[in-house]
């Protein structure tokens, strides 16, 4: 199903979004300007891009009933929100039912908030599991990112009222207001939409879809740099460039290029190198 298509469907509840232009274009300023150091936005546009040619590789078109412990943990490594906390499923007796649950979250091609409820299901519903809904987020997004936009919990969450939708959002005090809006997945797809039409406005005409990722996680990294409370600082520290956040966000900053190849941080911390037999070099051709 094409992008166009997805919009138009008449099942798909499209909200109005009242976003503020300035917030936007500040957030647009810092992002290129902070990107120039490590390359300028272009790298960043690439790197996204791999990545999601990764997720393609070990998930689409029929791959994902073959998907292994050790590519599914390569996997984890670029899902910031995600590889914290997935520990406790990533040995070969978790990861069966694991697996079963990302089959069925790619089985067929019917309503994604119905996928996305089916996988989390499987999953205690508390706290200490609400990377679940991103996991399921980041594979479908990057598997099919021109049908499915980024909707993880801090581009919006409903329930805790907080994530780049709140930071965007054009009112007074919008810090002390209940934003009307749910976090299905017609939110996310008017969210993107209206992105890119203010990205084509500034002269963007380019990897529009990337640069939408890019632009969102910039906006929730300003917001971890200026109000981030105990949560986000375990996992995001004092930043040491302007793009810090923003990488890791994304779920890049375990990836550096250096001599053709690609170096990978793992699950518990340890750097090693995937080199030309990897799963990025195949997703590179």
């Amino acid at each position: 199903m094409s992008l166009l298509s997805a919009l138009t469907k008449p099942d798909i509840d499209r909200p109005v979004l009242e976003l503020s232009g300035d917030a936007i274009r500040t957030a647009l300023q810092i992002m290129i300007t902070g990107s120039e150091d490590l390359g300028g936005i272009e790298r960043y546009v690439d790197a996204v891009k791999l990545k999601s040619a990764m997720f393609q590789q070990a998930l689409g078109n029929g791959a994902v009933d073959k998907l292994e412990l050790e590519t599914f943990m390569g996997l984890c490594t670029f899902m910031a929100t995600v590889r914290r906390r997935i520990g406790d499923w990533l040995n070969t007796e978790s990861f069966a039912d694991l697996h079963d649950g990302i089959r069925e979250l790619f089985a067929d091609d019917s309503n994604v908030d119905a996928r996305i409820d089916a996988f989390c299901a499987r999953f205690p519903n508390d706290k200490k599991h609400r990377w679940v809904r991103d996991l399921a987020t980041e594979m479908l997004h990057n598997v099919d990112p021109e049908r499915i936009p980024l909707m993880n919990r801090w581009i919006w969450d409903a329930r805790a009222n907080t994530g780049v939708l709140r930071e965007i959002w054009h009112g007074d005090d919008v810090d002390h207001i209940r934003i009307p809006v749910g976090d299905a997945y017609g939110t996310y797809l008017v969210l993107r939409e209206e992105l890119s039409q203010f990205l084509s406005d500034e002269g963007v005409f380019r990897d529009v879809l990337q640069y939408v990722d890019i632009l969102c996680a910039q906006v929730y990294a300003q917001y971890i740099c200026e109000q981030g409370g105990s949560y986000l600082r375990t996992d995001f520290s004092a930043p040491e460039d302007p793009m810090q956040h923003t990488r890791r966000l994304l779920g890049l900053d375990g990836v550096q290029p250096r001599n053709g190849k690609m170096r990978l941080k793992s699950i518990d911390g340890e750097a090693f190198v995937l080199d030309d037999s990897s799963l990025i070099s195949q997703a590179k051709n």
